[in-house]
């Protein structure tokens, strides 16, 4: 069973972003993905208007929830549908999660995971100052879901600098862990590379790190490096800038093996998910 990893360079034109992203969905399912992840904002970037976008969608007006579901039931695969701006169910008016989405080969939503952390800081680069809290909520759960490439579990973006919850992933039965993800191209080329190995290492899963990786309005710069790492930290395969499809056969055997010759689990000395609720799991 093959998975696909996605890299955008995803600009502010929703519809254009959507027909690019179906271009490259299109090219994963003939390579014989039967899950693909697509970038974090993979259909809008630089764009500062999540609250009314996220209402769109949660009132069934927007193009963006109606167009994974089709695209998945067309092309027969499961995607994660990267970030999409999305309010809790029911509340169409309340603040928007960055919430990237499960959707099964049927155009079902399998599985909904709202980014847990939030990236406030401060880089070195054209724009300087980033506050994501100021157009998304924090989300609350770890999520883990069944799929035909094996149980995967959630993850988003600024999320890899936060071990613990890719610790409470893998003790909720992760085999793969999907990050998509816009890093900065200033954090993105001093940290990026290590934290996806990183993750990959300690969890003995497979790291399937979709991203942007280009120019972007605002002005913002993306580092790209869209990559899948293996369980022992291996990157087999990686796209440096621009558009990408990255494909990985999971070899199941070779992670089994990989976990029995080092139990890491059941040698943990210490584990808390601090405030986090317990894994939603998804069978």
């Amino acid at each position: 069973m093959k998975a696909a990893v996605i890299q955008m360079v995803s600009q502010d034109d929703v519809l254009a972003n959507l027909q690019r992203a179906g271009a490259l969905l299109e090219q994963a399912a003939q390579g014989g993905a039967r899950l693909a992840v697509l970038p974090e904002n993979f259909a809008a970037m630089g764009r500062r208007d999540a609250a009314a976008l996220g209402r769109a969608e949660a009132l069934g007006d927007g193009p963006i929830l109606p167009w994974l579901k089709r695209t998945a039931r067309d092309l027969r695969l499961w995607i994660v549908g990267g970030t999409v701006p999305l309010p809790p169910q029911g509340q169409p008016d309340a603040k928007a999660h960055a919430c990237s989405l499960l959707i099964d080969e049927h155009g079902e939503i399998a599985a909904r995971y709202d980014k847990l952390h939030l990236f406030d800081v401060d880089v070195a680069d054209q724009r300087g100052r980033y506050r994501e809290s100021d157009d998304y909520a924090h989300g609350a759960e770890v999520v883990v879901a069944d799929t035909p490439v094996g149980r995967v579990g959630l993850s988003v973006c600024y999320d890899l600098r936060f071990p613990e919850l890719y610790s409470a992933l893998r003790a909720a039965g992760a085999e793969l862990i999907t990050a998509p993800a816009a890093f900065t191209a200033v954090t993105g080329a001093a940290h990026w590379e290590v934290l996806i190995r990183a993750r990959a290492i300690e969890t003995q899963c497979y790291l399937l790190a979709a991203a942007q990786g280009g120019t972007h309005p605002g002005p913002r710069e993306t580092h790209g490096h869209a990559a899948i790492v293996d369980p022992w930290g291996r990157i087999v395969a990686e796209q440096a800038q621009g558009e990408a499809v990255l494909l990985v056969e999971r070899d199941k055997d070779e992670q089994a093996s990989i976990r029995a010759r080092m139990p890491v689990v059941s040698h943990r000395r210490f584990f808390s998910q601090d405030a986090l609720r317990p894994a939603h799991t998804v069978e």
